[in-house]
């Protein structure tokens, strides 16, 4: 059930996100999470407008520039409103494995979203680097998860000056205390753990007191540092002494571009361009290594 999928990944997984998405959509959330759910089982925005047509990639003329785009808010499963990253790590995949295909330019316009949304994008586009077809990120706002992604590719260009964001390079979790809402309604939760479980779900419940300690330590901030090494790793120009660059402050274009955060200014032409540039680059050094 597709829509179970994205209850239980709301209200219960980690995310890399910017905070104003969620303030953004706490009405929709609420809305969906108080509602019947039951008539949505199985849907899918990809059920009723695949994210690929048959033959896309093997029509496409010789040496094309394939366009896949990262938008919204970032899930690994497809729901009826968004398509999921497992659906767009394929894209991405179909398009490396085609012929007809140098590069990749993955528009990117999210906020950031689930962190189990990361790993099928990366997974992709190291796929794609494998077939020596680069993969440019062209990015209005990339935040978070999304500038995870980003970071992986083989050039970041910002599609703009005025609008285009980066960074906010951290972890969060937030999840509801409803044991007030039930006692209200007459409801008693019991939850009992058997006494060789004692360590089960403790950094939760510890929370739910409002002692945050052992999630913090357990849970984010390992996510945190993870997410800092990659970013450190594949962004060596990064000015990491900048307050709050590597710890979730965000950087119009201008400033994202002076700190190492990205590579370039440009629009979506440039950005694919810049694909050429490096398919015909690596051609020059793969000649010059014959020599």
């Amino acid at each position: 059930m597709a829509f179970s999928t994205l209850y239980y990944t709301i209200l219960n997984k980690p995310f890399f996100i910017d905070l104003r998405r969620i303030d953004a959509q706490a009405v929709l959330i609420d809305k969906f999470l108080s509602r019947d759910i039951a008539d949505m089982s199985g849907v899918r925005l990809s059920d009723s407008k695949p994210l690929m047509k048959a033959g896309k990639y093997s029509d496409a003329p010789e040496g094309s520039v394939a366009v896949i785009t990262l938008k919204g808010d970032m899930l690994k499963d497809g729901t009826m409103c968004s398509y999921g990253t497992e659906e767009i790590a394929a894209a991405i995949r179909e398009a490396a494995a085609s012929p007809k295909i140098i590069g990749i330019r993955l528009d990117i316009d999210s906020g950031g979203g689930a962190v189990d949304a990361i790993a099928p994008m990366l997974d992709a586009i190291s796929f794609s680097q494998s077939q020596n077809k680069p993969v440019v990120a062209c990015c209005d706002l990339c935040a978070s998860a999304a500038y995870y992604v980003a970071c992986h590719c083989n050039k970041i260009m910002a599609d703009n000056d005025i609008s285009a964001e980066f960074g906010s390079i951290g972890v969060m979790m937030q999840f509801p205390d409803y044991a007030k809402y039930y006692e209200q309604k007459g409801i008693k939760v019991h939850t009992i753990y058997s006494d060789l479980s004692t360590h089960k779900n403790a950094p939760f419940e510890a929370a739910l007191k409002g002692e945050y300690k052992s999630i913090k330590e357990e849970m984010l901030n390992p996510l945190a540092r993870k997410f800092q090494q990659a970013v450190k790793s594949h962004r060596p120009n990064l000015d990491d002494k900048v307050d709050g660059i590597l710890n979730g402050r965000m950087f119009f274009a201008k400033d994202a571009l002076k700190y190492g955060l990205i590579d370039a200014i440009g629009n979506r032409d440039a950005a694919t361009e810049e694909v050429r540039k490096l398919v015909a680059s690596a051609s020059l050094e793969e000649y010059a290594a014959n020599l």
